[in-house]
Formats: structure tokens, C-alpha cells, sequence
């Protein structure tokens, strides 16, 4: 129902994580008997968990801890990896940095060309580490270097960007045909983010595998503070996965996966996002607060250094333990941050569900 703003404005109201939360059910269940393996396209994944293609949170060889954990990580192909043969002096760099002039030196940094052979050494090194190869390219770049991408050896293709069009309409450049560019590779696409259910149902049209659900949302984001724009993602996942009903009827039975990539800081985050339809997510913050994590416990993603208008910050979010422990714990923390597997296990377990399918029905309420 649409409520009156003003005289002449009426909106609808939407709802974040933070406004909903889980019913318990009449029956529970054991969590070892829970199941949160999910599978897109040929690739199955024991969690539901996909690391965002963020220089803090994805380098080769995070992306390859968390595939042999039975995750997904996406190396981002614009990054400090592609740009740089050896940029862990630049890391300590970005890590030490303090006060305004940091963004400026971001920008800096990120004015590095990409090159080409580096694009296909770091998918090559993933590849050899036998897990899931996947790369993220902008919407902008992604005419530009997909076939090095594609050459090299990628499983899935992610064109992520803050909010990403079908219909991208430009006087200034030839903008990318989503559905002729999808059609013609070989490799399943995910691609994003969107927040309605119009702007979903546009990007399964073009072929996509997965839809990636999220707008100026996520603890590195300032995309609500400089362009006003954002969408709670609560509402946002409940729109695109009625899109998904709708696109499964008027395809004949295509499925396209729904993933919330924003505004997920903890565990019970993940859980929301599940309930409100999200066959998985793809989470930053909590794996930058990895041991691992090439962000030393600071987080930041390409709208940081953006070389016309920044619409990110570095935020220094710290670090709680390994990489195992963030996922299985145990946890030695209270706040969410640790054993998001087990966390999203005892959820599922609680309100009686088996498997991530099934909890897509669970019960919220408003709260």
C-alpha cells in the first residue's frame, strides 16, 4: 500500500533486514541433518556463500580457501590483481592510510591500467587450485576484456555493478547488449545488482543464470549519502524472487538464482535473505574480517576510488579470526560475525527446515 509523502508524492513502503525477523515453526530439527548446498548451472556449492569481488575481501588465494571450504569466491578482474604483478605493498599502503587524502590516493592507485596476461594468470592460478573459477567485470569493461576472460578458463562470468541495466540507454557509447552478449558465450552469467522486480525480470530475459540483488546497501557503500538512492533489501529479495516465480512460468521452467549482495553484515543477515527468497548471497564484510582477508580488517570496494565521484569509503571494520572459524566457528564472539554457517544451520533447524529450498517458505514478521 502506498503511503502519502506529501501532497503531491506517495511511496511504498519497504522493508531492511533489520525490520524483519524469523517465526519459529510447531517442529525443529537437528542442525547436522540441515542442508545449505545450493547449485547454479553445473556447479554445485556446499554453502550458500559467495565472496564479493572486493580488493579487501577477494585475492587469488582467498577465493581459493573458501572454494575448498565448498564456497565461491569472485576475484575482481578490474582490481588491484589485474593491475599489478605484486600489489601487497600497495595493501600495506591502503591499510596505513588515514584521514580524507585517502580516497584521492585511492584513485591513484586504481589509475593503473589493466593488463591482459594478469587477467588470465590470477584465473589460471584459481584454476590449479582445483575450485570454481569465477571473475567479475564492471558493466563498462566487460566488452573489453571478455574474451581474455573466457580464454582463461572462467566457470562463471559476474558483471556486477552498483545497479545494472538491460536497457542501458547511452548518446555517448554503444552500451552493452546483455541479451545477445549472454547468448553468445559459453560460460553462465550472473549479473547485477537490481532492485525491483521489473528491473529482475528484464535481466532473466537476457539469459542470465543469476540475478544479483542489491543497491547502494553494504558496510563500504556511501551510494544513499551521494545519489540519494537506495533500496532496503528485505523488499528488494522478496520483489526479485517473485520476479523469479514469474520468469519460471513465462519461460516454461528456466530457473534463475536469486542472490542478495548487500546489507549483509552477520549471520542472521544471511538467514533474512534466505527467507525472503534468496537461493544464496554474496557477502563482503564478513570476510574481510578475516585473518585472511587481503583488507587487514579494512573493507572498501570499487565505488571508493571511482576517479569522478567516490560513492564508497574504507572502513576499518577489524578482524575477528581465520577464515574457517568466520564460517564453522567456533565462535568466540556474540555479534554474528563468526560460524555464519552454523548460524544459518541452527536457523533453518529451529523453524523446522531441511533444506534452503524449503526455507524460502519460513514464516517473518514485522517487527
Amino acid at each position: 500500500m502506498d503511503i502519502e509523502i506529501g501532497t503531491a508524492k506517495r511511496g511504498r513502503r519497504a522493508y531492511s533486514f533489520d525490520d524483519i525477523a524469523i517465526v519459529p515453526s510447531r517442529r525443529t530439527r537437528d542442525p547436522e541433518e540441515v542442508s545449505v548446498a545450493w547449485q547454479i548451472d553445473a556447479y554445485r556449492f556446499e554453502l550458500p556463500l559467495i565472496a564479493a569481488p572486493m580488493d579487501s575481501v577477494s585475492s587469488p588465494e582467498m577465493v581459493i580457501a573458501l572454494g575448498k571450504f565448498g564456497g565461491l569466491g569472485v576475484l575482481n578482474l578490474e582490481g588491484l590483481w589485474t593491475r599489478y604483478e605484486d600489489p601487497e605493498l600497495l595493501l600495506h599502503e591502503v591499510a596505513a592510510m588515514d584521514g580524507p587524502a585517502s580516497t584521492a590516493r585511492l584513485q591513484e592507485i586504481y589509475a593503473e591500467p589493466i593488463k591482459p596476461e594478469l587477467i588470465t594468470e590470477r584465473l589460471q592460478q584459481i584454476r590449479q587450485a582445483g575450485v570454481t573459477v569465477a571473475g567479475s567485470l564492471s558493466p563498462q569493461r566487460t566488452k573489453q576484456f571478455a574474451k581474455v576472460v573466457v580464454d582463461a578458463g572462467v566457470d562463471l562470468f559476474v558483471i556486477r555493478g552498483t545497479t545494472v541495466s538491460a536497457e542501458h540507454v547511452s548518446g555517448q557509447t554503444e552500451p552493452l547488449n546483455l541479451k545477445e552478449f549472454i547468448y553468445e558465450l559459453d560460460v553462465p552469467v550472473i549479473v547485477g545488482g537490481c532492485a525491483t522486480h521489473q528491473a529482475a525480470l528484464h535481466l532473466m530475459r537476457t539469459g542470465a543464470a543469476g540475478v544479483l540483488v542489491g543497491f547502494g546497501g553494504g558496510a563500504a557503500h556511501t551510494t544513499r549519502s551521494v545519489l540519494g538512492v537506495s533500496v532496503p533489501m528485505a523488499t528488494a529479495v522478496a520483489d526479485v524472487a517473485a520476479a523469479r516465480r514469474d520468469y519460471l512460468d513465462e519461460s516454461g521452467g528456466r530457473y534463475v538464482h536469486v542472490i542478495a549482495d548487500g546489507s549483509i553484515g552477520r549471520s542472521g543477515d544471511i538467514a533474512k535473505a534466505v527467507a525472503c527468497g534468496a537461493d544464496a548471497v554474496m557477502i563482503g564484510s564478513p570476510f574481510a574480517r578475516a585473518e585472511e582477508a587481503p583488507g587487514r580488517g579494512l573493507h572498501w570496494g570499487a565505488e571508493a576510488w571511482h576517479k569522478d565521484l567516490p560513492r564508497g569509503e574504507r572502513v576499518d571494520i577489524g578482524t575477528v579470526g581465520p577464515l574457517e572459524a568466520v564460517l564453522f566457528g567456533p565462535s568466540v564472539v556474540p555479534d554474528g560475525t563468526m560460524n555464519l554457517i552454523g548460524a544459518l544451520r541452527r536457523a533453518m533447524a529451529t523453524t523446522g527446515y531441511t533444506d534452503l529450498k524449503e526455507f524460502q517458505r519460513v514464516e517473518v514478521v514485522v517487527g
